[in-house]
């Protein structure tokens, strides 16, 4: 064990609740990093509550939230015990610059909730993974994770180096204040997002501070991050291009199917002198390259894909086993997309039928934008600021002052992710969200898993097989 305590197999953070508490619950129970996924939690928890909270799994949690007042009021607003009954989900309001203490409670709620009910794993480690691209999302999910007891944070899509400090000021009872990147004038300062537990809560206790393992692409990005103590986290995740998700911008576009190439390729030996833990991810899915990862300096690994698929996944069985099918019959295809997502990130886009990875589909689907976590914010010389998202209607996204050319070929993310574990929008009218789907691009790994699995797997399977390229006993289900 490292420096940290933290373990060689660390499970990814995918989707919207693909990387669901029951499937880190059941990695972590194996003695490895499970890890719960960040993203929209507050409309993942909101919509399980309304579709009757099946198994009773939020109200468990939430029957141990420390402010029983606030998990009263969510369950008045959102618990339905017979389901909707063909009624939509209830709007969500959707994050700005200015902090909404309503809404802060719900993250903060719906946070603690994926995590508890992660770390009833008994002694198992359990993290949770942030894209730094939500910014406006981050503080109150963070503390939300951190006040039930997460042991790491993880964090990429962008450079996380406000949030070591963020973490510091809330396992001191503090307030956390996070910058957020907008497009403003020059000079003008940045906003500042502040969550104050005090004034959301009354009261703010000091908390254990979590591990905070950065997601990186490069050595240069490493250096960085730990050269200031400010800045540093307590390792890093060096992700390849091949993982699943949105991946860092090429260096240079180069002339590849994906346009990514030799000069996209982390230096591991620059990596290892910066002297922190570090874990390699994206295409380590094989006990070959976990052993070479621990051959070049590397804690282990962190796996994604073969998570995703596997039965404890948030993934519905059916969209899981189109994939596993696909894979059998040696067509599943996963292509890296630079326009896909609002962010401007690449990210990689399964092509199934059925879902928004293909164009047809695509092109059926009605713009339109309602839950927003990925809007960008504008602000003007007056100071007022105006919210856009690439993947939402045309003319509202023009009047705002967005450009035509930045319309082409975004995906809407939100609603395509929710929708992939069983949550997406539906309305009387017949409408329903398609599913929106993402693997790591070697695909061979999915292949080579079915080779000794062909009806599917289990997470405790993969890890086994994980473990193969290490010298530990494997773990038994």
């Amino acid at each position: 064990m490292n420096s940290l305590g933290l373990p060689p197999i660390i499970q990814g953070g995918m989707g919207a609740a693909v990387s669901s508490w029951y499937l880190a619950q059941t990695v972590a129970k194996q003695g490895q990093l499970g890890v719960v996924s960040g993203t929209a939690l507050e409309t993942v928890v909101a919509r399980r509550l309304q579709n009757g909270d099946v198994g009773g799994h939020m109200q468990e949690a939430l029957a141990h939230f420390p402010y029983p007042e606030v998990a009263e009021h969510i369950l008045a607003t959102f618990y339905r015990p017979e389901g909707r009954n063909g009624e939509p989900f209830r709007p969500m309001r959707r994050l700005s610059l200015k902090a909404h203490r309503e809404h802060d409670q719900l993250a903060v709620a719906a946070n603690f909730v994926e995590v508890w009910l992660a770390k009833q794993a008994g002694t198992g480690k359990v993290g949770i993974n942030f894209l730094e691209k939500l910014q406006t999302a981050t503080p109150a999910a963070l503390y939300g994770a951190m006040l039930a007891g997460v042991d790491a944070i993880l964090m990429g899509a962008g450079i996380p180096r406000e949030i070591p400090q963020l973490m510091t000021d809330f396992s001191q009872g503090k307030s956390g204040h996070l910058s957020i990147d907008s497009d403003r004038p020059a000079g003008m300062d940045a906003p500042v997002l502040e969550f104050d537990p005090l004034e959301s809560f009354g009261k703010a206790p000091e908390l254990p501070r979590p591990a905070f393992l950065a997601i990186v692409t490069a050595e240069v990005l490493a250096s960085y991050l730990a050269r200031n103590e400010v800045t540093r986290p307590d390792g890093f995740v060096v992700e390849h291009y091949m993982a699943g998700g949105h991946n860092a911008p090429p260096r240079r576009m180069q002339d590849t199917e994906t346009g990514y190439g030799p000069l996209d390729e982390a230096n591991i030996d620059k990596v290892r002198d910066v002297g922190l833990p570090f874990w390699l991810a994206g295409g380590r899915a094989t006990p070959g390259s976990v052993a070479d990862a621990i051959a070049q300096g590397a804690e282990g690994v962190q796996v994604g894909s073969l998570f995703a698929l596997s039965h404890e996944s948030g993934l519905l069985p059916e969209y899981r086993e189109q994939m596993l099918q696909a894979a059998r019959e040696g067509n599943l295809r996963v292509r890296t997309d630079h326009l896909a997502s609002p962010t401007g990130f690449p990210f990689k886009v399964v092509e199934l039928p059925g879902t928004v990875g293909m164009s047809d589909t695509y092109e059926a689907r009605p713009r339109l934008c309602d839950l927003g976590y990925l809007r960008s914010s504008h602000i003007n010389e007056a100071g007022k600021v105006s919210y856009r998202c690439a993947a939402e209607p045309d003319a509202p996204y023009l009047k705002k002052g967005g450009e035509e050319v930045d319309l082409k070929g975004r995906i809407c993310l939100c609603n395509g992710l929710v929708a992939a574990v069983g949550l997406g929008q539906e309305r009387p009218d017949g409408y329903k969200e398609a599913p929106l789907l993402t693997l790591g691009s070697t695909t061979s790994d999915v292949e080579s898993m079915l080779n000794v699995h062909p009806q599917g797997w289990s997470a405790v399977d993969v890890i086994n097989r994980l473990l193969e390229g290490i010298d530990s006993p494997a773990v038994t289900a």
